[in-house]
């Protein structure tokens, strides 16, 4: 009996209108453009504006997209898996309101959080269900609205973070060469004071006090992160390569979650891979959180090959980080 892998068999992306660009936070913070631009590689970023308008929005909108593009009938999607740190609320899950805005009733949904990390770990959790032969068609969603949780007064994290959202299909394929062949993920709970939302949870409910703090805006530590982030993301990426029997010639594309260009270099050096296959747009989305690697999977979906090899890497706050080793599949 051939094993079966979980393909990809389909990506798209959604981004709003509104475009903050680095000119506009000049007027906002003590920032400027070159700044900004010397240390993360961004030069704009989109924002979700609209009363009520939350994460669920524009992964429905991915969601939506996505199934017209593959003539996916919503009925036939077994699952939905929903990466997201900025839930529209605690319950219902996010992935309960995309899945009933796209048409995909009374299926299996659920969030997972996992930082910027979020993404990588939904879609080898969604490949599990397909490998298991128990469900055929499964959708991973990421999406964050970040300009919810960002103080727009702290130069430090206003100018890293977008909004934006990304989905794929996950679909069986018997030719075990093709779709998710391999991964790493990893967690460590001490890097937790450097990078993160303290503010909210059940720790820390919400309070006149809380809010006063601030502690419901994102807090980050930038030297302890990056240098976390670098070695890590870095070391994992490696390690898939290096347990698959990889070279950098044998990579088409590093997919890396896009924090900050700095750290992207370090690990495509490490990696011996060439700027040249290495996905960028972080320069006009900025930090999208868990919808980082889907967005760049849709803005260079147009240069993949079927057979292709993909290292997706990704780094999130607390901390997590992982690596996962695609072989494309269209």
């Amino acid at each position: 009996m051939n094993q079966i892998r979980a393909a990809i068999t389909g990506v798209q992306g959604y981004v709003p209108d509104y475009v903050l660009t680095n000119a506009e936070l000049e007027k906002m913070v003590e920032t400027n453009d070159e700044w900004i631009t010397s240390r993360t590689g961004i030069k704009e970023r989109r924002i979700l504006k609209g009363e009520g308008l939350g994460s669920s929005f524009m992964g429905a909108q991915a969601v939506k997209q996505l199934l017209e593009k593959t003539n996916t009938n919503p009925e036939d999607i077994d699952l939905l898996i929903c990466a997201t740190v900025t839930p529209d609320y605690f319950f219902p899950a996010t992935a309960n309101l995309i899945c009933t805005e796209a048409g995909i009733h009374q299926k299996a949904s659920y969030d997972l959080a996992a930082a910027c990390s979020g993404f990588i770990n939904a879609l080898t959790t969604g490949a599990m269900f397909i490998e298991s032969g128990r469900m055929k068609k499964v959708v991973v969603v990421g999406t964050d609205k970040m300009s919810a949780i960002v103080d727009y007064t702290d130069r430090t994290t206003c100018v890293l973070f977008g909004d934006g959202a990304g989905a794929v299909l996950l679909e069986p394929s018997e030719d075990a060469t093709f779709g998710i062949q391999d991964f790493i993920l990893r967690s460590d709970g001490t890097g937790k004071d450097y990078l993160i939302q303290k503010g909210g949870g059940s720790a820390y409910p919400p309070t006149t006090q809380t809010i006063a703090n601030k502690m419901h805006y994102i807090h980050q530590e930038g030297p302890q992160v990056f240098k976390f982030a670098v070695k890590n993301m870095a070391d994992v990426s490696a390690e898939i390569m290096e347990r698959n029997s990889l070279t950098g010639n044998d990579v088409a594309w590093l997919v890396p979650h896009q924090a900050n260009k700095r750290i992207i270099a370090a690990t495509a050096n490490r990696m011996n891979v060439g700027m040249d296959k290495v996905m960028l747009n972080i320069q006009k989305y900025g930090n999208t959180t868990a919808a980082t690697i889907p967005l760049c999977l849709w803005d260079y979906e147009s240069q993949l090959k079927k057979g292709d090899n993909l290292i997706l890497a990704a780094f999130g706050g607390g901390f997590t980080w992982g690596a996962v080793y695609v072989k494309w599949a269209y």
